[in-house]
């Protein structure tokens, strides 16, 4: 499973390939390159089918069939794309186009990494890639052959070398300044370490731990869901089942865009085999289910036949390949001839029609930029009554909140300092009770009362912190209380560029503020994590720490304002709430709330 997920990096090389591979065709591959960068699929067939192979070039031909080869890869029908890379790199040579020739063995080696026990050797490839990439000083090609060296040194279970090779891509790629290839190579240096003498498992986690942040930053999701299941898989190896699961099921929340039956195929099965271990047959049960559904549309062994007949098929044809290009360069020359004589009389019609096609559109595109100007002045002015609304609305509810507040804390207060005063009215004439008893007791309400205060404007001046952003609210509360250096808290986030609705920013700090005073007052903690997430207008939010837990079965929800309260809260938002926690290994708690 691990060496899968290393292979699978070929294709990203081959997908940066797709570019240059376009300069210097005649035929227009538009379309279809910005279907590539969208991972649209469906437009990629569709475009790839409008063009007439036909009637292009040969160049254009091969190029067509690198095209069609990658899409099949994405898609997972590898004898396909197989078939189709062989083509185009035999097209490549024959018109000596080397350079585009070398690519294809890039896409052709990921092609071959995707498929179990499949007979081909890739010795041969790899060495004329690398003779390439030293003779032209090609550093991507050589990055490539370096990182299917060191996949071919984990398939031998020498992590040792593997891991050297992985590092001679690291200068490579500091150099090219491609910073999302070094979170790769820390990914693969990670994998290479469970096939050291002895295995690593620590040394393990902790590179694949450096490449989750590289693909954090850089919003590489397809990595980041095949790091978390790796990082499940090594805490499953050492026992920690809980924390495995919890990686798992991180892997299995990302959406994927490519590769998706097989990469499901992986988590469920890592997730069924360790609901195994924990005896949690039920939920095994149901993940054994989704594997069933999931192995009818995958079919290896079929495929590997596949590429096999089509191997021996071209290499059969190979020679009859040859004397037909002979005969097919005559009839070449002779169409030709025709085809000029034709091409002249046609583009001068082709001319005339494309410039009155031309005007009608340019006239079209002003009307059409007019139309979204008018829409997009409509949709500002009914965003900005939304805010209006939201901020009337968020303002009334912290008035009311200071209103509870001043009722409830500083009210009973004030109360009891009354009735000390007349007390000590009766007592001045009576003598009942020590003069100064009474006095200081009416001190210590005054106190009291002060601190009540203070408290109350501390919380205002937390609301007015979040109302200039939530994300540095939390970041200056984490910093203030690390700062006594009683724990340490952590603030972890992504994908809060943009601000969030005012009211609804006021409240996720109320929660994540409540939960951290809680972990102050009974965790007994040392460090603390505030993990903030917004992906896909879901925001995430996980608060973990290393204290010494507690049993949730045992915990009175409904007595005082705490997890009820946070709770109650949540589920007015459209959320959910879940505590994850045992006694000695900390807790975790996961806030999962909807941006409408």
């Amino acid at each position: 499973m691990n060496i899968n997920y290393i292979t699978k990096f070929i294709l990203i090389s081959a997908i940066f390939l797709v570019a240059d591979i376009c300069i210097s065709q005649n035929t227009s591959f538009k379309d279809v390159l910005k279907s590539f960068k969208t991972n649209d699929y469906e437009n990629i067939n569709k475009n790839l089918k409008k063009i007439d192979t036909s009637s292009i070039s040969k160049y254009d031909k091969a190029t067509w069939l690198f095209y069609d080869a990658d899409y099949n890869f994405r898609i997972d029908k590898h004898h396909k794309a197989y078939e189709s890379i062989i083509k185009s790199k035999k097209l490549f040579y024959s018109i000596q186009k080397f350079d585009d020739a070398i690519d294809c063995n890039i896409l052709l080696l990921a092609i071959l990494g995707h498929q179990n026990n499949l007979n081909i050797n890739t010795e041969a490839i790899i060495s004329e890639t690398e003779k390439y990439a030293k003779e032209k000083k090609d550093s991507t090609a050589l990055r490539n052959v370096y990182r299917r060296i060191a996949t071919k040194y984990i398939h031998l279970g020498n992590g040792e070398k593997a891991i050297e090779y992985f590092k001679k891509i690291i200068p490579i790629a500091l150099k090219q300044k491609d910073s999302i290839r070094i979170g790769y190579c820390y990914d693969n240096i990670g994998t290479a370490f469970k096939h050291t003498k002895p295995i690593r498992i620590d040394s393990s986690i902790y590179y694949k731990k450096k490449a989750t942040a590289f693909y954090i930053k850089y919003k590489d999701y397809i990595s980041l869901a095949y790091n978390y299941n790796n990082q499940g898989e090594y805490y499953k190896q050492t026992r920690n089942y809980n924390l495995a699961l919890k990686y798992y099921k991180k892997a299995d929340s990302i959406t994927l865009s490519k590769h998706v039956a097989k990469s499901k195929l992986i988590f469920y099965q890592n997730i069924a085999g360790t609901y195994d271990k924990l005896n949690d047959y039920k939920n095994e049960t149901k993940y054994l289910k989704k594997i069933a559904n999931l192995k009818d549309s995958i079919n290896d062994t079929k495929q590997n036949i596949a590429i096999s007949d089509i191997k021996e098929k071209y290499d059969n044809e190979k020679l009859r390949a040859d004397n037909l290009a002979i005969e097919a360069k005559r009839i070449k020359n002779k169409n030709f001839l025709i085809g000029s004589l034709l091409f002249i009389l046609l583009a001068g019609t082709i001319g005339v029609l494309s410039l009155k096609n031309s005007k009608r559109k340019r006239k079209l595109a002003e009307q059409e930029k007019e139309l979204e100007t008018q829409k997009n002045l409509n949709l500002l002015k009914e965003q900005e009554l939304t805010t209006i609304n939201a901020m009337v609305d968020g303002q009334e509810k912290e008035r009311k909140r200071i209103a509870e507040d001043l009722h409830d804390n500083l009210g009973s207060v004030l109360a009891t300092l009354k009735l000390h005063f007349e007390n000590l009215k009766i007592n001045r004439e009576k003598k009942k009770i020590n003069q100064e008893t009474l006095f200081d007791k009416t001190e210590g309400l005054i106190d009291e009362a002060y601190l009540k205060v203070r408290s109350i404007a501390h919380a205002k001046n937390a609301g007015v912190i979040a109302n200039q952003g939530l994300l540095t609210a939390i970041k200056m509360m984490a910093e203030k209380i690390s700062s006594a250096d009683k724990i340490k808290i952590e603030v972890i986030d992504f994908g809060l560029d943009k601000r969030l609705e005012n009211s609804l920013e006021i409240t996720v700090f109320r929660i994540i503020q409540e939960l951290i005073t809680n972990t102050l007052k009974h965790a007994e903690a040392k460090n603390a994590t505030i993990n903030i997430s917004l992906y896909d207008k879901n925001l995430n939010i996980i608060i973990e720490d290393d204290g010494k837990g507690f049993d949730i079965n045992k915990v009175n929800l409904k007595n005082g304002m705490g997890i009820s309260s946070i709770k109650t809260r949540v589920n007015h938002l459209g959320g959910t709430f879940n505590v994850d926690s045992t006694k000695g290994k900390g807790s975790s708690i996961i806030i999962d709330l909807p941006i409408l």
